[in-house]
């Protein structure tokens, strides 16, 4: 886990204020430094900084230097987001959402072989080659939102010959009893009604369930 001190979370935390996680954001070194009521000087080493950690990207263009927040980023925050909810006492809670199975598109089998070996290091099960797909009921949705606050486990995205492979969180759950885990992609920013569940049975099978079949998710 990568090291940063509490001056460049600060720093990193207003660019994310400010919508560097979603998009690159134009600001100068002196406007990020009254922001934070910091010089100039402090600011532009701020940035450095969180550069050199992989926190943020840099470009300079004819308008001035715009600043995203890399996926390292953005887990860092997550990370702290979940301290504080630890704190005051929010991920103490028991979850539960309730909804229908649905079909996906065919490339869970695909992406499970990719994710394969980190998943069974985080979750501590061999994943079956693919998902369950399950659409949230309006009601699950509130509470769907409200998961964002829990400290989700982070699979590092990674290169291979052909492409490139994105970070992805896993929050580990149970439905049915059955040990399993919420998949997402990292940079998603708004939860969607169709959540996706791995675990090491085939669930289908195991709850014997079919597209339309009610189930329950409980995460604890």
């Amino acid at each position: 886990m990568t090291n940063i001190d509490a001056e460049d979370t600060l720093c990193l935390r207003k660019l994310a204020s400010l919508g560097g996680i979603k998009g690159p954001v134009r600001i100068s070194t002196q406007a990020l430094g009254e922001m934070l009521g910091i010089s100039q000087q402090t600011a532009s080493r701020r940035l450095l900084s969180l550069e050199r950690l992989k926190m943020v990207t840099r470009t300079a263009e004819a308008s001035g230097q715009h600043v995203l927040i890399t996926a390292e980023g953005e887990e860092h925050l997550r990370r702290e987001f979940a301290e504080y909810c630890k704190i005051f006492g929010e991920s103490s809670e028991m979850y539960s959402m309730k909804g229908v199975v649905v079909s996906g598109v065919g490339e869970g089998r695909y992406y499970m072989s990719i994710y394969s070996d980190k998943i069974s290091e985080i979750c501590g099960f061999a994943p079956y080659p693919g998902t369950l797909n399950v659409k949230l009921n309006p009601q699950s949705m509130q509470i769907r939102n409200r998961l964002e606050s829990l400290e989700w486990q982070i699979i590092p995205g990674f290169n291979d010959e052909h492409r490139q492979f994105g970070a992805v969180r896993c929050l580990r759950c149970t439905i049915g009893g059955i040990a399993c885990a919420i998949v997402a992609p990292l940079r998603t920013h708004h939860p969607s009604e169709i959540v996706e569940l791995i675990s090491g049975e085939r669930l289908r099978e195991a709850l014997k369930v079919e597209d339309g079949s009610a189930v329950e998710i409980i995460i604890s």
